[in-house]
């Protein structure tokens, strides 16, 4: 039987951020929580992206609007209205952390909660057993992942989808079923229609096992991971590889050393990296080639020069800053935004916008990966990186250059280069004018 007490230690006042799909498991998370929400004054926030993909997912976030309405409940959504051409998993869940963090940012909690169970575990290891990892990557996701500012907690992960599915009927839990769930396309639904029963079958508590071994390797890492730091202060520089000093180490320590690296762009996320990816990489960093560099999944870059390697992300370098913007913003590459009462240009430096259409207040910041615009006058939208290269803005520019979003992050604007289909026409209907000098 689930108890959200004794599965996560809450304290008084905490501010939890609910990863909410509408879906049985999230429903189920959001019912325990509000079983303890006046017991610990919990502040709980509702987030819920609508992946735009099916008819039924304006009746869920319908749906969940309401309920949170009816249940005093903070609710922030997200409509996703396209997607590029990259892996649609992949890129759903970037956007889907990306948003999860502005709402953590924007009510300064502490925690985000998602309702990965058992089973999703179960299908983690063994989807990165079959694609190849380290001993981190085999052991699936944790529980808690302590980031910068937040943590995210998986208190469902001792439970199975069917105890879930008993919770809800138990207590009359509302929820919706994506059908997508079922389609044979994609990878982790063939592990869990086809190779989860069989697996319970033998032992219907093959999920704790699951964890058990998750937890087994978890304490292997940690071992490793000594030898390994230890490693890493002989072998690095200022954030590179020293390429003769690496060669000098054990071939198991050189690939932790490796992953170590990735996983500071990849996080708990190695089912996008398979046994190829480190193969290629070593292949680089033993090449007699100078200078040499290889793409990598989400943007991220392994480049050697010289006796010198290093990972990076293309936009790591950027001088980041939010500011949310009132009526003026001096900006750190010696430009300006300004909130005009007239004006008659009407090139890419001049920005109308409508309040009724965006979500106020208004935001500008650095770029972030992921970042797309839809494009006035283009049927779809487009990376803001790929903005940047069509315009032939170096990179050193790219670091500082504004854009402007609304609070949803819709971006509205590039300053100087591209205007978004929320730009208005002169003789349309707007309330807002933002110029760029």
């Amino acid at each position: 039987m689930i108890d959200i007490e004794k599965d996560f230690n809450f304290h008084k006042n905490d501010r939890i951020v609910v990863g909410c799909s509408a879906g049985p498991d999230s429903m189920a998370l959001v019912d325990s929580l509000l079983k303890v929400r006046d017991k610990y004054n919990l502040i709980l926030i509702i987030a819920h992206i609508n992946h735009n993909l099916r008819k039924q997912s304006v009746e869920e976030e319908s749906f969940l609007r309401k309920y949170c309405s009816n249940n005093n409940l903070i609710f922030e959504g997200m409509l996703i209205e396209n997607y590029g051409d990259d892996n649609f998993h992949n890129e759903a869940r970037n956007i889907r952390y990306n948003f999860f963090h502005s709402i953590i940012k924007k009510y300064d909690a502490q925690y985000l909660m998602t309702a990965h169970h058992g089973d999703d575990l179960t299908e983690t290891i063994l989807m990165r057993i079959v694609r190849g990892s380290n001993l981190n990557g085999y052991s699936g996701f944790h529980k808690y992942v302590y980031m910068d500012s937040y943590t995210i907690v998986r208190p469902f992960i001792n439970y199975t989808k069917k105890e879930i599915e008993d919770y809800d009927k138990q207590n009359n839990v509302l929820y919706y079923i994506d059908d997508s769930n079922y389609k044979d396309k994609y990878t982790r639904n063939r592990y869990r229609k086809y190779v989860l029963p069989f697996m319970k079958e033998e032992d219907k508590n093959v999920h704790l096992k699951f964890l058990k071994f998750s937890k087994t390797l978890d304490e292997a890492n940690n071992f490793i991971i000594q030898s390994r730091d230890k490693a890493i202060s002989r072998v690095m520089m200022d954030n590179k590889i020293v390429i003769d000093k690496f060669k000098d180490e054990a071939p198991f320590i050189q690939k932790e050393i490796i992953y170590y690296l990735l996983e500071s762009y990849y996080q708990d996320d190695l089912l996008l990296l398979c046994d190829k990816h480190i193969e290629i990489i070593f292949n680089l960093i033993y090449s007699k080639r100078a200078n040499c560099y290889i793409n990598l999944p989400n943007d991220v870059i392994a480049r050697k020069s010289y006796n010198y390697f290093d990972i990076i992300r293309e936009i790591d370098s950027i001088s980041s800053y939010e500011i949310e913007f009132d009526k003026f913003v001096s900006l750190p590459n010696n430009h300006k935004i300004e909130k005009v009462d007239y004006i008659l240009d009407n090139s890419n430096n001049v920005c109308r916008l409508s309040s009724s259409e965006i979500i106020l207040p208004i935001i500008v910041r650095t770029r972030r990966f992921g970042d797309r615009i839809f494009v006035k006058g283009l049927n779809g939208s487009k990376k803001v990186k790929d903005i940047f290269i069509d315009k032939k803005i170096s990179l050193s520019k790219r670091d500082l250059w504004p854009i402007v979003l609304d609070s949803s992050g819709k971006v509205l604007w590039i300053p100087g280069l591209k205007k978004s289909k929320f730009d208005k026409k002169m003789n349309e209907s707007y309330d807002i004018i933002l110029k760029y000098s």
